[in-house]
Formats: C-alpha cells, sequence, structure tokens
C-alpha cells in the first residue's frame, strides 16, 4: 500500500468513526487495566459481562486485593484461563500499591513490569488511558498489517513498528481503535466482507471476496 493509499484508507475510516474507543468497559485507569488483564485470549463482551459484576464490587488495587483468590475467581470464572489470570491480577495490584502509590503507571517499562501485561497490553494502557500514539497489534491488526499491505511482517513487533512509520502522525492515537474494529467486523480472518468494505479500493488484498 502506497502513502497516498494510506493517507486515503486512513481519512475514510477517519470519516465514518471520527471517535472510535475500545469496546471494553471501564471508568478508570485502572479498571481498563484490569479488563485488558483480563482479556487476552477472550472477547471483549465476555470481559464486560464479567466486569460489570466485579467493578461495583472491587475497582481498586486495594479492593480487588481484599477479594482474595477465590473471591476473584467466582467473578471472572466466565472467562478463559480464569485462574491464571486472578492469579496475576492480584499480583499486579500488590505491585501497584506498593510501587506505585496505587495507581497505574504511565511507563511502558513499569506497565511491562506488572504480571501478566506485555507489550501489547502496556500499549493500550498508553493509547487509551494516556492518548499516546502506540499500536497495540492483536491478531486483527496483525492479519489486517498483512493482508492489506499497510504494514506486512512476520511477527507482531515487526507489523508494529511498521504501523508507526507509515501511518500519518494525524492518525496514529486513534489508529489502533480503527483498525481493530474494522478487522473484528468486516475483514474478518475466514471470510473478509471486501463487497462491504468502505476502503477495499485503498487495499492491496488481490483476492477480494465478492458478494455472496
Amino acid at each position: 500500500m502506497n502513502a497516498h493509499n494510506i493517507e486515503l484508507f486512513f481519512q475514510t475510516l477517519k470519516e465514518a468513526n471520527p471517535l472510535p474507543t475500545t469496546e471494553l468497559a471501564y471508568t478508570n485507569v485502572f479498571e481498563l487495566l484490569a479488563a485488558v488483564l483480563l482479556s487476552a485470549q477472550a472477547t471483549d463482551v465476555g470481559v464486560n459481562k464479567a466486569t460489570r459484576k466485579l467493578f461495583p464490587v472491587a475497582n481498586t488495587p486495594a479492593a480487588i486485593l481484599a477479594l482474595g483468590q477465590d473471591g476473584l475467581e467466582s467473578y471472572i470464572k466466565t472467562i478463559g484461563l480464569y485462574r491464571n489470570k486472578a492469579s496475576n491480577l492480584l499480583k499486579t495490584c500488590q505491585i501497584l500499591i506498593e510501587q506505585h502509590g496505587g495507581q497505574v503507571p504511565r511507563s511502558r517499562e513499569a506497565l511491562e513490569a506488572l504480571p501478566g501485561v506485555g507489550r501489547k497490553t502496556a500499549n493500550v494502557i498508553l493509547n487509551v488511558a494516556y492518548g499516546e500514539p502506540t499500536m497495540a497489534v492483536d491478531t486483527h491488526i496483525f492479519r489486517l498489517g498483512n493482508r492489506t499491505g499497510l504494514a506486512p511482517g512476520k511477527n507482531p513487533l515487526q507489523v508494529e513498528l511498521k504501523l508507526l512509520k507509515r501511518i500519518p502522525e494525524k492518525y496514529l492515537v486513534d489508529a489502533h481503535h480503527w483498525l481493530i474494529l474494522h478487522g473484528r467486523y468486516v475483514c474478518q480472518a475466514r471470510k473478509p466482507m471486501c463487497w462491504q468494505c468502505g476502503v477495499s479500493d485503498f487495499c492491496s488484498f488481490k483476492s477480494k471476496t465478492p458478494h455472496p
């Protein structure tokens, strides 16, 4: 995908959705961190269903710790890998209290030092909570980067770095959301819906899917 088409690609996505946001439900930065940590290999819908009951009861590091392992598990047991995620979230809460005054840190290094928080999760927090132009490459964005020709790469880091380099700066803060939503609802893995894609004219995917 050349620079001209990249501009048109994101201009079109912006016109269709000027203020994109995450589909995870949260009301503060800690809730966002907890939700993203719980969302690994799970759907946003499934995470929201669990946190809708959890957050009214416990939405701070201290309150989560007070639940303990069994108590926390009882709220999130519908989410895949819930035992491991509960353990990581409790350890994260302990570190937040002991090292960060109960607040979610703003540095990548501090975020990635939290149990269960990798580069992708750190990028989500930096972007969604703190407005930084980061790119959290999940399966949707990895697929789009390669399929569209926007940022081909063999692994998520390669795709991330290419996206940061190729996407015009004015679109970077919101690009993460546009790409995830486009991958989730239009440019799907098994059968991309090219016939109703607003940016198909700018995409380098040669095997366009015809209208069924």
